[in-house]
């Protein structure tokens, strides 16, 4: 299936972009320079100037704007290059395109549809990295491999056991408990109880496990983990652990984007951490190192998915029920294709 162009996609973590300089990044085939004009705003362009083709990211940031470092063309914030060397004035016609850009939530998201339909407003509410009451960390990872592939690939609770048990470390008792899932407007989320897990691998500390997780198109994901003393999933019916539920001994929460920059290639960016009551900063270190791990893992099984795929792209797929997810955000997906006018033949 193909991505949809008219969307907000993260093209970086708000600070890895500084003022004047400026950040090469592609997403869905448009290769971008994004950089902040003295005024701390984000301002995104097409990465190639008019004249010979030189990436405007490897050019230097004059006023709010860009110089072309090949020949000294000055583009402002907008794209439309307003100085040419050895002439008094530049044509019209000499401009790049520019896209909408906004930084919130402590990434960059950038529009890469129609300008005029690009509204902030459908950006989702995310949990930044200075959260107050937790320890996040941050960590970005490159996948030779469709987004299609990465997506489904977190979609898949099942899979988790089995190729990540030298990371996670966990039972298969996460394959194997049913998920409740909802079709949501723009997504899919799951919600469910794990029961009499250890607190962490290996721990003699026995708990039981809420767990939310949601995808959102295109590629925007929210985890939330709870462990809860042994019995509290009866207690409460299976149902919603009230946020201020006693004895809980562990809250983690994760932030995610799955950003297409080719067809063929993917960048990850990742937030996890403890909720403060329940963690520090050396716990936060020591879950992205094991995320790090996993991730790794994720790395050599999902590319190589890739090259079997382009090997053999007709050969049929034997479906599970631990796939309903993946079903059910592709449903999501086309939907929002088909209302953009993107559908086609995806």
């Amino acid at each position: 299936m193909k991505d949809l162009q008219n969307s907000w996609y993260v093209a970086s973590w708000s600070r890895d972009i500084g003022i004047g300089e400026p950040y090469a990044m592609s997403i869905l085939n448009q290769p971008l320079v994004l950089w902040r004009t003295p005024e701390g705003e984000i301002r995104a362009l097409e990465d190639r100037c008019m004249h010979r083709g030189a990436p405007l990211s490897l050019g230097r940031c004059v006023g709010k704007g860009l110089r072309c470092s090949y020949h000294g063309l000055v583009f402002d914030d907008g794209g439309q290059v307003v100085q040419i060397p050895g002439r008094d004035s530049a044509p019209p016609q000499a401009r790049v395109r520019s896209f909408p850009a906004v930084d919130r939530h402590g990434w960059i998201w950038v529009w890469m549809g129609e300008a005029e339909r690009a509204s902030p407003d459908r950006i989702p509410d995310m949990m930044p990295l200075d959260t107050p009451d937790y320890h996040l960390g941050p960590s970005t990872y490159d996948f030779d491999a469709e987004a299609r592939l990465v997506r489904e690939n977190l979609l898949d609770y099942s899979h988790i056991p089995f190729l990540h048990a030298d990371s996670f470390g966990i039972s298969e008792d996460w394959a194997t408990t049913p998920v409740g899932l909802t079709e949501l407007d723009d997504g899919v989320e799951y919600r469910r109880w794990v029961l009499d897990q250890p607190l962490v691998p290996g721990s003699p500390l026995r708990m039981d496990v809420y767990s939310v997780f949601s995808l959102r198109v295109p590629g925007i994901i929210r985890l939330w983990n709870g462990y809860y003393p042994l019995g509290t999933a009866a207690e409460l019916d299976h149902g919603v652990p009230p946020e201020d539920y006693p004895g809980v001994k562990n809250v983690n929460s994760s932030s995610q984007a799955v950003t297409p920059m080719t067809d063929k290639t993917t960048r990850y960016f990742f937030s996890w951490g403890p909720r403060k009551d329940c963690g520090d900063e050396t716990i936060r270190d020591g879950l992205i190192a094991i995320a790090g791990m996993a991730f790794a893992e994720d790395k050599i099984m999902v590319e190589a998915q890739q090259r079997e795929f382009d090997r053999a792209p007709e050969r049929g797929l034997l479906a599970l029920p631990s796939d309903e997810g993946i079903n059910t955000y592709r449903k999501v997906m086309a939907r929002f294709l088909r209302e953009a006018g993107e559908l086609g033949d995806a």
